[in-house]
């Protein structure tokens, strides 16, 4: 009996210890799906932003480049850089908490659109948009 007194019952103490004190870590009063999932949205490292923020800085330099190789007309080039200053506005906006899976999406998506529109202003050879 002193042995149990003396090895095994601080060590059962010290376990139920440290489960009471793990608890309020696990229960979190915050909002949670069906699966006990937190509900809140991931926000996206410094790192992950370097991607649109380089995204965005190529997109100026294509249009740039297509303009003085006048692939495009200035009316061209114009209406595509107010479209990446749109661009640009929209990411400084979502980048103030972080930007989450879905606003990265959607700036990228944007992105997207505007390349796709350079590559269409540069074969359509006409000097107007769209």
């Amino acid at each position: 009996m002193t042995k149990f007194a003396k090895i095994i019952a601080p060590a059962l103490v010290a376990t139920l210890g440290l489960g009471t004190l793990a608890t309020p870590a696990v229960a979190h009063s915050g909002p949670s799906n069906l699966y006990g999932n937190r509900v809140e949205a991931a926000r996206y490292t410094p790192v992950r932003n370097f991607d649109v923020r380089r995204d965005i800085k190529q997109l100026d330099r294509q249009i740039a480049r297509a303009h003085s190789r006048r692939a495009i007309s200035t009316r061209e080039a114009r209406g595509l850089q107010r479209e990446a200053d749109q661009v640009k506005r929209l990411y400084a906006q979502y980048a103030r908490n972080g930007l989450t899976a879905r606003e990265t999406r959607a700036i990228q998506n944007r992105i997207d659109r505007i390349q796709y529109a350079l590559r269409a202003e540069r074969r359509d050879r006409d000097g107007r948009r769209g």
